[in-house]
């Protein structure tokens, strides 16, 4: 990985790998602490920045510690109970805080696309030169061996401009290759930050290792093609990639002086950005599956600084898109400017039931908190309140959710899934009345359920199922409409303790909200230091209204205004 930065923040410039001799390679990896754990980076003595591989497999008390590949990028491992709606299967390197103020989303993987046909010609020469690296892999599979390579190449650029200069400007491009054997229902898992021949033919080496190691696993395995067609599209603008870092400077100093001038009591920009990624992955396994693809996405956000007397107050706007010309810097303004500055004087108010109204951008959150519990993995684990449950009616009649790949109005949408199967449309509640799960391979074969077409993954890992493009389907009413129909509510501009006010395992929900209060159909007082509770299941069937007005968030999420009717308010 090459970064160049501005501004007094250093980058890491590893280099080249040097080639060494396979033993001299292995005396010199540092070992994990514990069999299958991700370690953190380190600098060997060569200079080149390493990771612990996470050798994906069951346990086993005389497996080999893992072996080091060289760098890609860090990888942060959720806890167990959080949300596994990941969007995009390839995460960017772009950090996702600076969105700040309840915005989801932005920094999440971009979509490259994987396509499982013979007849397919990748898109330019250097997709077809990754399919070749992953095809000449797939095929030094042996005789009773599985055999999976997934390889990637991909690059970003960050810009953040602060008081009308550039804080730091960072170009990245990263390699890499992750293998996946499986032999005798053992699987093994080695990744690399390299696609030097001599490094891969040491990922293939380790993986086999690692295999031998791992506990049997009678439902572990490749993805057999399954005759789903996929739905072709296109989403790579070259003219992203091609833009001069000028233009991108240009256009983060024009967002930081649009907020700057929004409103008198706006004080200052805590960071402007505008941020792109690109890159080219390819896939090729030893059961069939073979392809290679493309994506490219932008996006640029704003947090606003505003005060007034003792009191401050910051605000988030963002607006990204597949093409330049998608990037709306008037609805980044305007919306970081809104949030900033409209809950001057908030107070707590006395507890009280009353209806709660939830932005997309917020109701998004927690269709992923939804999806999240909708997986085959949390379901076999008993670690879903609606478990044993298809066929009962969880939510209102009026509500669809759907898990859509193939809907090319998601940032998320894909042609393949992370082990190359067709995406496709999952509908998992339809009228309200819960239809089924998600699945990847190895969870639907646990499950007696064929995959649904999602599993999710990255270079640095081996797939798991998650969803990638969830949403609400939108129901009738403007935003506004929703609004002037409550009596009495809350709309919810922002919540805080999500990880920790979550249970996904119960559906217990106990989250710190701030807003305006409704009354009388009416956008009333600002609110703050006030708590909502209630469950997931409650909430579901609580609905009393869904917007017209969907959106999707860069994270793949999309969902409309909703009106919950009935929770409980806790304030002074």
């Amino acid at each position: 990985m090459h970064e160049h930065t501005v501004g007094g923040l250093h980058g890491r410039v590893p280099g080249s790998r040097h080639r060494r001799s396979r033993d001299t390679h292995r005396r010199n990896r540092r070992r994990c602490s514990c069999p299958g754990s991700l370690g953190s980076p380190f600098r060997c003595q060569s200079g080149e920045w390493r990771l612990l591989d996470r050798c994906r497999g069951s346990s086993h008390p005389q497996r080999r510690t893992c072996r080091t590949g060289a760098r890609i990028h860090d990888r942060l491992d959720a806890p167990e109970d959080a949300p596994r709606c990941s969007g995009r299967r390839f995460r960017s390197a772009v950090p996702s805080h600076e969105c700040g103020g309840g915005f989801v989303g932005c920094g999440r993987p971009h979509d490259f696309r994987i396509v499982s046909s013979s007849s397919f010609d990748p898109p330019d020469e250097e997709c077809a030169d990754l399919l070749a690296t992953a095809q000449s892999v797939a095929r030094q599979a042996t005789v009773g061996e599985q055999l999976e390579a997934f390889v990637g190449r991909s690059s970003y650029t960050t810009v953040r401009v602060h008081g009308a200069e550039v804080e730091s400007f960072t170009a990245a491009s990263t390699a890499g290759i992750g293998i996946r054997v499986v032999r005798d229902h053992r699987q093994g898992f080695a990744w690399a930050g390299s696609l030097d021949p001599d490094v891969i033919s040491d990922a293939l080496d380790e993986a086999r290792d690692n295999a031998t190691f791992a506990e049997p696993d009678e439902w572990v395995g490749m993805a057999e093609p399954d005759g789903v067609e996929p739905v072709p599209f296109e989403a790579f603008d070259t003219a992203i990639a091609a833009l001069p870092a000028d233009r991108k400077i240009e256009l983060a100093l024009e967002l930081e002086r649009r907020v700057r001038a929004g409103d008198p009591r706006i004080t200052g920009v805590r960071v402007a950005t505008f941020s792109d990624s690109s890159g080219r992955f390819a896939v090729a396994s030893s059961v069939g599956v073979a392809g290679a693809g493309r994506g490219a996405w932008c996006s640029m956000s704003a947090l606003a600084l505003a005060a007034d007397g003792d009191e401050t107050y910051t605000g988030a706007g963002s607006t990204s898109g597949f093409h330049m010309e998608e990037l709306d810097l008037d609805k980044a303004t305007d919306d970081a400017v809104l949030r900033a500055t409209r809950l001057f004087g908030a107070r707590p108010v006395p507890s009280q039931r009353l209806a709660v109204v939830f932005e997309p951008r917020l109701a998004a959150t927690l269709v992923g908190l939804l999806g999240s519990t909708l997986t085959g993995d949390r379901v076999l684990r008993g670690r879903s309140p609606f478990a044993d449950r298809v066929g009962d009616a969880i939510a209102v009649s009026g509500l669809t959710l759907v898990d859509d790949p193939t809907d090319h109005r998601s940032y998320a949408a894909d042609m393949f899934d992370g082990e190359g199967l067709a995406c496709r449309r999952n509908v998992l509640v339809d009228g309200g009345v819960l239809q089924g799960f998600l699945y990847d391979s190895a969870t639907g074969r646990r499950a007696g359920r064929p995959s649904t077409g999602s599993a999710v993954r990255g270079i640095s890992s081996t797939p798991s199922v998650g969803c990638q493009a969830l949403s609400i389907l939108p129901g009738a009413g403007s935003h506004d409409e929703l609004v002037a129909g409550v009596g009495t509510g809350i709309y919810v501009q922002s919540m805080t303790g999500l990880h920790s006010g979550v249970n996904l395992v119960s559906g217990d929900i106990s989250v710190g909200v701030e807003g305006l209060m409704i009354r009388n159909g009416q956008l009333a007082e600002p609110v703050r230091e006030v708590t909502i509770a209630s469950t997931l299941q409650r909430m579901l069937l609580d609905i009393s209204a869904i917007g017209d007005d969907l959106e999707w968030l860069p994270g793949g999420t999309g969902c409309p205004t909703i009106v919950v009717g009935e929770v409980s308010l806790s304030g002074t």
